[in-house]
């Protein structure tokens, strides 16, 4: 063991680790075509991910005026069924990724994923690119289970990454996310957060409140250690 100041790193995966927007874009507009709607331009899905799918289909079925929700419940469960079956067709780490998850292995960190997709999905996905071994956990938007109101304990709130880091082992502990729901999940957790200035950014990266802001993976190593 090293004298680096973490043994336990969580990421956030969607604009952190991995691109995915393409892949979720794909599957949004595959809804809205049943849906009888417009399709949205597929960049335009940077600016809908965050809390999970199922409000970024809300999002994009709200901007053409809505519809009743039946009819989006159902729309929902086709999104996710064709995401199931393509959500590794463009999705890639960012650059840096697997030599930043080598080098943290290296020196005997522990490491978890928390993302607000379902952990069946994210599991698929790091496991087609290669990658689900660096990670003792995954943990997705359904795994904690339900709170009294009935919805998924996913971020904003803490549950999950509580859970990273027991899970994990670590007595240090850091979180690495970019976009409001993983600063507030990691602050409700009373862990340090880093925030990842390339990703899909729900705020400009130095307003999101972390503790630091890298503009790479490749600065995230430096980014700890100077933490």
């Amino acid at each position: 063991m090293t004298d680096f100041p973490f043994d336990g790193v969580g990421f956030d995966l969607d604009g952190t680790l991995l691109d995915t927007f393409r892949d979720l874009g794909a599957a949004v507009n595959h809804a809205l075509k049943l849906g009888g709607m417009k399709p949205v331009p597929v960049d335009s899905s940077k600016d809908l991910i965050g809390g999970g799918a199922k409000i970024m289909l809300a999002k994009a079925v709200e901007a053409q005026g809505g519809m009743p929700e039946d009819d989006f419940r159902a729309l929902y469960k086709e999104m996710l069924r064709y995401y199931a079956e393509h959500n590794a067709v463009y999705t890639a780490p960012y650059p840096h990724a697997e030599r930043v998850l080598d080098e943290l292995t290296m020196r005997g960190v522990k490491m978890a994923v928390v993302t607000n997709k379902f952990e069946e999905f994210a599991t698929k996905v790091l496991t087609e690119l290669g990658l689900a071994h660096h990670f003792v956990a995954i943990i997705g938007g359904d795994s904690m289970g339900r709170g009294e109101d009935g919805k998924f304990l996913a971020k904003p709130a803490p549950d999950p990454v509580i859970e990273a880091r027991k899970r994990c082992e670590a007595q240090r502990f850091v979180f690495v996310g970019d976009s409001t729901y993983d600063v507030k999940a990691a602050q409700g957790a009373g862990v340090p957060v880093v925030a990842a200035a390339y990703g899909y950014c729900d705020l400009p990266a130095q307003d999101l409140g972390a503790d630091a802001v890298i503009d790479s993976l490749k600065a995230l190593i430096p980014a700890l250690e100077a933490l």
